[in-house]
């Protein structure tokens, strides 16, 4: 059934894709909420269950996370988006609270994201809306935005994955066989997780920071999840989709950078914003996560270009 719904959308001229994925997914019916209060719920999309949360009205705006992390990566500039957006923060597929299927149901690419983020926006009933993607939710962000352009009105990627970055442990182990998937479902343990995000900007004396992670670890040392992380950071490896698909993205976009990225230099950033037909590009004195690290300058910059006209 997967399969022959993939080559169903295949076919299908762009312009009929809007149709076809509100025929895909179950729309949920409209629930009364407080907009002041932060919401939690599911929606059940072809392939996988994705846990979301909502907050605040206005202009929707959906947050897309990063490798190994979840929604609580925007918990601390939620409050400043939820004054002026309608803001929905999904984990995805295998990460945080969401449903973690084996690589054999749901293949954990960029385009399967694309297609689950997809299928949340018309579950949910959003319309057009505006995407913010972090790292690996930029690369999420940008292939949803390059194939369904009618779907996103405005782009912020933030220190994302669009060119291949320096290499670091991580990713080369992923690359070995045998000893990538050994490595991700037995020997990937606590510290090295830890170091994986609090060598990026964080202090390790950040304690706010530290239970983060280690929240982030709990929910990924679960068999499935790490089955799913080995197979997320295999696709992850090719980047050469997403340097194609940057040509096509036609809504205004910033693009946010960290000076001190040290899996990305600043360069890259510029080199997409170039690429992007003269995207705005900020950056900011912290690491790769800006939104936790200087969440109110983010915010302040974020709100400004969704606010902004056509362009910011």
């Amino acid at each position: 059934m997967a399969a022959a719904e993939a080559g169903c959308r295949e076919r299908l001229p762009r312009a009929k894709r809007a149709a076809y994925l509100l025929a895909a997914v179950r729309v949920m019916p409209p629930e009364r909420r407080d907009p002041r209060q932060l919401t939690t719920r599911d929606v059940a999309a072809r392939g996988a269950r994705i846990r979301f949360v909502e907050i605040g009205q206005g202009p929707p705006l959906v947050l897309v996370h990063d490798y190994l992390a979840s929604r609580v990566a925007w918990d601390d500039v939620l409050p400043a988006l939820s004054a002026r957006f309608h803001v929905i923060a999904p984990a995805l597929p295998r990460f945080g609270e969401s449903e973690k299927p084996p690589p054999g149901r749901y293949r954990y690419d960029f385009e399967s994201f694309c297609e689950s983020l997809a299928d949340l926006i018309a579950a949910v009933g959003l319309g057009r809306v505006s995407l913010c993607g972090h790292a690996m939710g930029g690369a999420v962000a940008l292939t949803l935005a390059a194939t369904y352009a009618h779907v996103v009105d405005k782009l912020v990627l933030v220190n994302p994955l669009v060119y291949p970055p320096r290499p670091d442990a991580l990713s080369r182990i992923a690359g070995v066989p045998i000893l990538g998937p050994l490595f991700f479902k037995q020997l990937y343990g606590r510290s090295l997780f830890r170091s994986r995000f609090l060598d990026n900007g964080h202090s390790p004396d950040d304690s706010k920071a530290s239970q983060r992670v280690d929240h982030l670890f709990e929910l990924f040392d679960v068999p499935a999840a790490r089955e799913a992380a080995y197979a997320t950071i295999h696709a992850m490896l090719d980047t050469r989709p997403l340097t194609a698909s940057v040509p096509r993205v036609t809504a205004p976009t910033l693009v946010a950078w960290g000076r001190a990225n040290r899996s990305s230099p600043v360069e890259q950033g510029r080199r997409l914003a170039r690429e992007l037909g003269g995207a705005r590009f900020e950056v900011f004195d912290c690491g790769r996560s800006p939104a936790e690290e200087c969440p109110e300058a983010f915010a302040s910059v974020v709100t400004s270009f969704l606010a902004s006209g056509a362009g910011g």
